[in-house]
Formats: C-alpha cells, sequence, structure tokens
C-alpha cells in the first residue's frame, strides 16, 4: 500500500484523487468526462490538481444545501 500524498501537494495522481475522495477509479474518470473534476495531462500521466479537489467537494456542499 501506497503512504497518502503530502498534504501540500498541489497535483495528484488518480489513485490518490481516489483516497482523497473515498471514490473508485470510474467514478472519478466518469467526473473527469463529465467536467464535474477537473485534470490536468503531463505526457502519459493525467493528475488532479488540489484546487479542483476542492473545487468538487464545494460543489458537493452546494448541491447538499439546495437539496435540503
Amino acid at each position: 500500500m501506497t503512504p497518502p500524498p503530502p498534504a501540500d501537494r498541489r497535483l495528484s495522481r488518480i489513485p490518490d484523487a481516489m483516497r482523497l475522495l473515498s471514490l473508485s477509479r470510474s467514478v472519478i474518470y466518469e467526473l473527469i468526462r463529465s467536467g464535474r473534476l477537473r485534470s490536468v495531462r503531463q505526457g502519459r500521466t493525467r493528475l488532479i490538481p488540489a484546487l479542483a479537489i476542492d473545487d468538487y467537494i464545494g460543489l458537493l456542499e452546494q448541491e447538499a444545501r439546495k437539496a435540503s
């Protein structure tokens, strides 16, 4: 098992984003495809910016407030 990413990491690989968000690989890729989670590419590697993770969590919180 790989250690968790450092808290100050600005870009996370997909497995790290999976752990941070407690989501499966397929859900992460579906969120990327749908535009709900932003990502960037560096060569062949897809990376998730820390700000994109924060924005996605904010989106979930916003949707939860609207639903209640």
